[in-house]
């Protein structure tokens, strides 16, 4: 089911303003070669990322703090729009003022990874929106542990990246499970995660993951394997 926007006068004012400002930042050319380098997933406005960004300060220069609600809207009236940048402003949004945000907004979350998905919001919402949320509420481990079986293999993809900017925090026996658990999969971008969950873990704790590797490299990709022992 498909969260509802919350009623929120400070995305009115968000949603207004950034449809009146990101276009003008666009070009043509450019964004035919963004929606050429992103295969396709999205029509784009063709807004580099460094004036993306200065365009984001002038659209919130002067807003309010927002709350749970203002961000859910703010994310899901963004997704709505088509263009690629609409969807980039939303995943930095919900990155910058996620800590506002409780365990209820993992559906947002679960919203945004399944719709229009691909690497380039998939990546920054496990990592930044995610993982800090289930950093805040252990019992948000149940649900990462249902995601890694998803069928749908961003959700998989998702559970595997969430623990990626823990560090010393990260729990080891479910990042080892989730990659074991994934491991036979064929998919590229869930290969290329099992190493780069690894490859970030690795450095806090490189005897760890050589370790495991060492132990089932059998069982993992030559593509995972790769990527785990890259700067080992």
């Amino acid at each position: 089911m498909t969260p509802r926007a919350p009623h929120s006068p400070l995305a009115d004012e968000v949603l207004a303003r950034l449809v009146r400002i990101y276009p003008g930042g666009g070009d043509p050319h450019r964004a035919g070669e963004m929606v050429a380098y992103m295969k396709g997933v999205a029509p784009f406005l063709g807004i580099r990322s460094p004036e993306r960004r200065a365009l984001s300060r002038t659209v919130l220069d002067g807003l309010a703090k927002p709350t749970e609600a203002d961000c859910a809207a703010v994310a899901l009236r963004c997704w709505a729009l088509q263009e690629r940048e609409y969807h980039y402003f939303a995943v930095d949004y919900l990155r910058r003022y996620v800590p506002v945000c409780s365990s209820a907004f993992l559906p947002v979350a679960r919203h945004l990874v399944v719709t229009t998905s691909w690497w380039d919001t998939v990546d920054h919402l496990a990592a930044h929106v995610v993982g800090p949320l289930v950093a805040a509420d252990e019992e948000l481990t149940a649900v990462m542990d249902r995601w890694i079986d998803d069928d749908d293999l961003w959700l998989a993809r998702t559970a595997l990246l969430h623990q990626l900017t823990y560090k010393e925090r990260t729990d080891p026996d479910r990042l080892f499970d989730f990659c074991l658990r994934r491991a036979a999969h064929p998919d590229f971008f869930i290969r290329k995660a099992i190493g780069w969950s690894l490859r970030e873990y690795a450095k806090s704790d490189p005897g760890a993951v050589r370790a495991f590797v060492a132990a089932e490299s059998a069982r993992l990709s030559p593509l995972s394997v790769r990527e785990a022992l890259k700067n080992l």
